[in-house]
């Protein structure tokens, strides 16, 4: 009986032998991993815009324990470039992976791409008007009045060619199907293709007018004689 629990005892602790050696053999042996670090601009001289780049991440290759691996925060990790002394046109930077902060039992083995390409343009700025986009028709007896907004023009700044190729800005579709009074909505500016933006990013107020059709008055009652 003493030697059968003796036995018992040895097969639990040869498991449990095996068991430590499989978690140590498999949380120290190396491996390599991919992410995707985003590419972000540091100092952006105030007079120009990034308008075009060849990548807007650096994938890289690491090489590390699983143990390290699992303690990175991908979300955490990103690739500057200082273009503090950028001048219109194009610019090359070539990829420094010591750059990215990640353990010092990680090691990068590659790097794509190699280097970062960047087109500059000058910043320009101007006022253009806006213009509702409405869709659809009133309910029936009524029709649209005085359309108004709110600002009525805006500021929009970004790369100086798309900027001044514009005279006006159209508001994001607004559906006024059905409805059978006045009202107020708020929508967002359509820019469409181009590196613009609003100088102040908020939604422009367009307010609907809407009447009675003149079309459908009734004629009044003939008299009875």
């Amino acid at each position: 009986m003493a030697r059968r629990g003796s036995n018992v005892r040895l097969a639990f602790l040869s498991v449990f032998i095996a068991a430590i050696s499989w978690l140590m053999a498999h949380g120290s042996s190396e491996i390599e991993r991919g992410f995707d670090v985003p590419v972000v601009f540091d100092d952006v001289p105030g007079q120009l815009v990034v308008t075009d780049q060849n990548a807007d991440a650096v994938n890289i290759r690491v090489l590390g324990s699983r143990a390290a691996l699992r303690n990175v925060n991908a979300s955490k990790l990103e690739y500057t470039v200082a273009v503090a002394g950028a001048k219109p046109g194009l610019a090359v930077y070539e990829v420094d992976v010591s750059r990215i902060d990640l353990p010092s039992r990680l090691k990068i083995v590659s790097r794509s791409p190699a280097s970062i390409e960047a087109k500059f343009e000058r910043r320009g700025r101007r006022s253009v008007r806006v213009r509702p986009d409405l869709e659809g028709e009133p309910a029936e007896g009524f029709v649209l009045g005085e359309i108004g907004v709110e600002p009525a023009r805006v500021w929009l700044v970004g790369a100086r060619g798309d900027v001044l190729r514009l005279a006006e800005v159209v508001t994001e579709t607004i559906d006024v199907n059905g409805i059978g009074e006045s009202t107020e909505r708020e929508a967002r500016l359509s820019l469409g293709a181009g590196h613009i933006w609003m100088e102040e990013s908020k939604p422009v107020k367009v307010s609907i007018e809407v009447l009675p059709d003149p079309e459908l008055k009734t004629e009044p009652e003939e008299r009875r004689g």
